[in-house]
């Protein structure tokens, strides 16, 4: 009988593991764990040694800019239209030239608070006079629009400045028009400071390297593949143990 001071037994099971038995089953398969890791670690190493370099290309423009610190075209509209129309077209264009994509992105941004579009590529230097290429193509378009923009609001505000002077002109010859003519002026020298305070598109910086590889580093690249072995030969080999048992208990037929 069994002694109830001593609580219930703790039932046995056969198919219970242990760390003992984890540790032989690796011993046994520790040719697997090698073999496996050493193949995925080279792997690595080679590839951290014989990929490509990749450097970060940037073009900086700055948008056409009214008085006050307000712009022509807003800079969120700019690069809509840069990642939706145009980006786009530069892809379809070397699609049809070459038969194959471009092989680098474009991608565009507005540092915060400012008058700035700053358009992004990441690729190898030997594809650098392609990314300036297609940097250079996006400044033209962007140029002529912001240009068009400009040109437009240039002529309106120098349009509103002689009727104005005409408006004085004819105030002058009245009488009892000093405080017309107070106004027309008044308005007329805040026209000519928005005039002369337009600032027109200018392209900052064109396609520069950066000097740093835009890419994961080489040593990152062999501690990943290292780990990765590890990792890999660890469970194949307790893999192979499972699909070596699985065999041995498996009647032949």
């Amino acid at each position: 009988m069994l002694d109830p001071s001593q609580g219930p037994s703790r039932p046995q099971y056969d198919d219970e593991i242990n760390l003992v038995d984890l540790a032989r089953t690796f011993l046994r398969r520790r040719r697997v764990f090698y073999i496996v890791f050493v193949v995925v670690s080279l792997g690595g190493v080679v590839y951290a040694l014989f990929a490509p370099e990749k450097h970060e290309y940037v073009t900086l423009v700055k948008l056409a800019e009214k008085a006050n610190g307000e712009f022509i075209e807003e800079p969120g509209t700019v690069i809509a239209e840069l990642d939706s129309l145009w980006v786009p077209d530069l892809q379809a264009q070397h699609h049809q030239a070459a038969g194959s994509n471009l092989p680098f992105s474009l991608s565009a941004s507005n540092p915060e608070n400012t008058g700035l579009v700053r358009i992004v590529s990441e690729a190898p230097p030997a594809k650098a006079e392609l990314v300036e290429k297609n940097h250079r193509q996006l400044i033209e378009r962007l140029n002529s629009e912001q240009g068009q923009a400009f040109a437009a609001l240039q002529k309106s505000l120098e349009k509103q400045i002689e009727s104005l002077e005409s408006t004085i002109k004819m105030l002058e010859a009245g009488e009892n028009t000093g405080d017309a003519i107070a106004s027309a002026v008044e308005k007329q020298l805040s026209l000519e400071s928005s005039l002369e305070s337009l600032s027109p598109f200018e392209a900052l910086v064109v396609s520069r390297q950066s000097g740093e590889n835009a890419g994961p580093s080489r040593r990152l690249m062999v501690a990943l593949s290292i780990m990765l072995g590890l990792l890999a030969g660890v469970f194949i080999a307790f893999f192979a143990e499972f699909v070596g048992l699985v065999k041995g208990k498996t009647p032949e037929i």
